[in-house]
Order: C-alpha cells, then sequence, then structure tokens
C-alpha cells in the first residue's frame, strides 16, 4: 500500500474534482442523445418533487454521516475528537469520490489517519477492518434481499443485456463473487492467521509470472501482520458498536434514495423493499466501475434498475440522487482539503 506523501496527494488534489464532473457531464448528454424520451423539458420536473420527501432524504443522508464520524471515532477508541472525525470523512469521501471505485480511498485514508496523530498500525488495522465490514455489509445484505424480494430485484432490460454484451447478473455475481473472495481471504489474513496469509502471498508471487509482485506481496504481507496485532484483544462491546454503525450508515445510505423516489411516485411498502434491495444489488455492481467514484456508471444504472418506479421523473431523480450523495463530497473536500493540509504540514 503506497502511502507516501506524494502518492497521497496525486489523490488529495483538488482539481481531481473536474475528473468525476465531467465523467457524470458525458453520461448526462449520452442519455440526452440516445433516450427520446430524455428532453430539456424534463429538467423541469425536478421541481415537482414532494419538498417534504426531499428533506426526509436530506436528514437520512446527515444522519448516514453522522454514523460514519461515530464509527470512525468507536473504531479508534475515541483517539479522535468529533471535529477530527468529521474532518477524515469528508477527506476519506473526498478521495473515494475522486478515485475509481475498484481502487476506493483506502492507502489516503491510511495517511489522513496518520496525519490526525493515529499510528500507523493502527490506522492501517482501522482502515483495513472498515473495509472488511463494509464488503461483509454486502456479501450478507445480497442473498437475504434477493430472498425476500423473491426474483424481482434484477430489473428485466433486454437492450442492456444486448448493448453490453451480458446479462446485468453475470455483471452482479461476477462483481459479489470477487468482493466475497476478497473479503474472505482479507478476514483469514487480518483475524486468523496474517503470518500464514504473508507465507501464501509469497509463495504465489514466487512463480516466474507473479514474480515482479514479490516485493509488494512482501510489504502486503508485513502491512496485514501489523494490523493484526492492533486489533488483538478488543472487547465485545467494541465490535457490535463497530458492526451497528456499519448497518445504519449503509441502511440510512439506501433509505435516502427510497425517500427521494416516494418524493416523485406513490411507493408501496413491498415496492419501497424492492428498491432498497435493487440499491444493494446496484452498488455491487458498481464497485467494478473503472470510472471516479463511479461517475457515468452510478448515474446509467439508476436509470435501469428505477425506470418502472419513476417513469419520465427518472433522468432528474438520478441527477437529484447524485447532487446529494456525491457531488457534495467533491465540493466539501475542495474547501476542507487545503485548511487541512495548511493545518498539518505549514504550522509554525
Amino acid at each position: 500500500m503506497d502511502i507516501s506523501k506524494k502518492s497521497a496527494f496525486k489523490v488529495l488534489n483538488p482539481n481531481n474534482v473536474w475528473v468525476p464532473i465531467l465523467f457524470g457531464l458525458g453520461i448526462v448528454f449520452l442519455l440526452f442523445y440516445f433516450d427520446d424520451n430524455i428532453t430539456a423539458d424534463n429538467l423541469s420536473l425536478i421541481f415537482d418533487a414532494k419538498w417534504s420527501s426531499v428533506f426526509v432524504a436530506f436528514l437520512v443522508l446527515l444522519a448516514r454521516d453522522a454514523g460514519y464520524a461515530y464509527r470512525i471515532r468507536t473504531l479508534t477508541n475515541q483517539e479522535l475528537t468529533w471535529k477530527s472525525s468529521i474532518v477524515v470523512i469528508i477527506l476519506w469521501e473526498f478521495a473515494s469520490a475522486v478515485t475509481p471505485s475498484v481502487v476506493g480511498g483506502t492507502a489516503v485514508a491510511v495517511f489522513i489517519l496518520t496525519y490526525e496523530g493515529i499510528n500507523f498500525g493502527k490506522s492501517l488495522a482501522y482502515v483495513m477492518l472498515t473495509a472488511i465490514l463494509d464488503n461483509l455489509f454486502f456479501v450478507v445484505a445480497a442473498p437475504v434481499v434477493m430472498l425476500l424480494t423473491q426474483g424481482v430485484i434484477f430489473p428485466s432490460i433486454h437492450t442492456f443485456d444486448v448493448q453490453i454484451g451480458g446479462s446485468l447478473q453475470f455483471f452482479f455475481f461476477l462483481s459479489y463473487s470477487l468482493i466475497a473472495t476478497y473479503t474472505l481471504v482479507m478476514s483469514y489474513g487480518l483475524f486468523v492467521k496474517p503470518r500464514a496469509f504473508k507465507w501464501f502471498l509469497l509463495k504465489v508471487t514466487a512463480l516466474k509470472f507473479l514474480r515482479k509482485w514479490r516485493v509488494k506481496a512482501n510489504q502486503y504481507g508485513d502491512e496485514i501482520m501489523i494490523a493484526s496485532s492492533e486489533i488483538k484483544g478488543k472487547m465485545a462491546s467494541y465490535w457490535v458498536k463497530i458492526c451497528l454503525a456499519t448497518v445504519f450508515i449503509w441502511t440510512a445510505r439506501y433509505l435516502m434514495l427510497n425517500s427521494l423516489v416516494s418524493a416523485y411516485a406513490e411507493i408501496t411498502v413491498p415496492e419501497h423493499m424492492v428498491i432498497f434491495s435493487r440499491q444493494i444489488i446496484m452498488w455491487i455492481v458498481m464497485l467494478i466501475s473503472p470510472t471516479p467514484g463511479s461517475s457515468g456508471t452510478a448515474e446509467f444504472f439508476f436509470n435501469q434498475f428505477f425506470n418502472e418506479y419513476l417513469g419520465s421523473y427518472t433522468f432528474v431523480s438520478s441527477i437529484f440522487w447524485r447532487l446529494m450523495s456525491y457531488y457534495p463530497y467533491l465540493l466539501l473536500g475542495a474547501i476542507f482539503l487545503p485548511r487541512w493540509v495548511r493545518s498539518k504540514f505549514f504550522k509554525k
């Protein structure tokens, strides 16, 4: 994991906000160009929203961010103040927003925590643990919601299958398999046998065609061992708190969209359950997106998953959704980042 200042500041750069913004504008233009049902008049439909539902969505979004701050503070055993926890989350979200979803902002998160006064080993452990908890939520929640929704979780979109060259189910199961495998391997290395995990990495990279990754495998093995030693001996209450916080965070994230959908359409309780469940499936598919913060990819999949509920409001809803859940972190990151850099690197 490259956690040098140089590599961190390649990501923590306010100018990086333009890349995902351009991706987002690009997909909006393509939707305008290829979808005859979307016209300039559609944009005015954004004002048809029930503002009470939009207000609820905003409150749920704030609750989610409060959950993030609580979790990172609990993870660090209150070594971070509430103010520091909020700043860490803003910068972490910014790093995730300007990097591809498949990469994420984990290395940058370790860098940020280290400069907030958490030693390297603990920072590494907390970030790895966060990644495992988030992925574990998807691994457990996906089969549960598929069972509860009884097969209606995947939208039937034949044009999507033709254009992409495969089914939506294929992309879901591919992404799910990768996430589940990664989570299982990481959990084994972090909680069970970190030394055996390092030995396995070195054995695999001893093969001729994998030898160029041997140095990085050795480094990663060392990091797993350091992180594992830092989280040993935690009390049961510690694990209960961070697990419940993780469930709360992701539930709040998805309920925000449920609130936005209900701002434009009358949704029954079973339909709310399907919309909530589809978000889990959509998020798993988006995790292998090559674009920064899934920009463009998110807007495209939103239209595929929720058009049957929103109809002519689908396009404006997708814009509203991203304006509330994604672009604010680009803006907040660009505002807070220079101040954070000044406070940490240019003190008298």
